[in-house]
């Protein structure tokens, strides 16, 4: 299950989309009348109207679940959830309509909700990206619904603003921690690809708490682009591939009681990591032999930073050339 929260200005260009679109099919209306795309957008706006200054009272919710999840879903099915959803981002005693659309392969339905409710208050839209996030996987779990196969299969063409942000820094960070041993390893592959890292202290002290980055203007925690990303977690990627670099250097210096020693700690960190998951020993065995296999060098050229800093160079050098400058 995915969800993908809204904010806008206009309750009829909203109301008319969801409403108006060739087999939509209206499950639900909460404080509003169902005659029509303009009596909803009417009733919306006379409740709007006890809050004035509140410039985007349009809350938009998107609910959608994988095409595999298809038969266990009915109307009532998907209604039930996307009310449970709603109390978990704290929708509630306001106006809303939920509609199920069918022009996509996949289930999904469309809420409409005022973010002014029935008293006058405005429901907030404050952290709804990571309250959605939590109600997703809490769902999802619940009802045990599709997992995708990871952020690796999305579809990075068909994303936009914050998520499209989002993902270009997953698949940064992640390539760059590939290759990196040390933070300043892996700040500098990220500055070149223009993302910043901000880290956060302990009160008073130098110890680093979490981890945020930025681009484009655009600042997320590590832990919200992805829980592999958070400060701890990238902290024992990039200990272990120190690990496995020195691994290697002590066969080649053949000296086997040294890289005995650092098998066995990279093993007892991968089976900490796996110690619940079915068959945790195999799991940890396989990694180990794929991480200190031969083949598996750390420390390997980044493709995607090399080929941007030979770019830089390269623009350098033209322009200086075309300013007369010689080496």
């Amino acid at each position: 299950m995915i969800g993908k929260p809204i904010t806008g200005r206009s309750f009829g260009g909203c109301v008319r989309y969801i409403v108006d679109k060739p087999e939509a099919k209206i499950l639900f209306a909460e404080g509003v009348r169902m005659q029509n795309a303009t009596t909803l957008t009417n009733d919306f706006n006379l409740q709007r109207k006890m809050r004035p200054e509140l410039g985007k009272a349009v809350g938009h919710l998107v609910l959608s679940w994988s095409k595999e999840d298809l038969p266990k879903l009915t109307d009532k099915i998907m209604l039930e959830h996307a009310k449970e959803y709603m109390q978990k981002m704290g929708i509630r005693d306001t106006q809303y309509v939920v509609v199920r659309h069918h022009d996509r392969l996949h289930p999904h339905l469309h809420v409409v909700y005022n973010r002014v409710d029935n008293k006058g208050a405005t429901i907030t839209d404050k952290n709804n990206y990571a309250r959605n996030i939590k109600a997703c996987r809490e769902l999802t779990l619940k009802y045990g619904y599709h997992w995708g196969k990871g952020k690796e299969q999305v579809n990075r063409q068909a994303l936009n603003g914050k998520e499209k942000i989002r993902y270009e820094l997953y698949d940064a960070i992640k390539a760059a921690m590939k290759t990196s041993k040390k933070w300043k390893e892996l700040e500098a592959k990220l500055t070149v690809r223009g993302i910043g890292i901000a880290y956060k202290f302990k009160s008073g002290t130098k110890e680093v708490q979490g981890i945020s980055f930025e681009k484009g203007g655009l600042k997320m925690k590590g832990s919200a682009i992805d829980r592999s990303l958070s400060f701890s977690r990238i902290n024992a990627q990039l200990n272990r591939n120190q690990q496995v670099q020195d691994y290697h250097a002590a066969r080649e210096a053949h000296q086997p009681p040294l890289a005995q020693q650092l098998r066995e700690t990279i093993r007892q960190d991968i089976h900490a990591e796996h110690r619940h998951s079915p068959n945790a020993s195999g799991v940890v065995e396989n990694l180990l032999n794929i991480l200190l296999s031969p083949e598996f060098v750390p420390s390997a050229p980044d493709p995607v930073g090399d080929a941007e800093i030979a770019r830089r160079k390269r623009k350098k050098h033209e322009a200086e050339q075309s300013q007369g400058v010689t080496r």
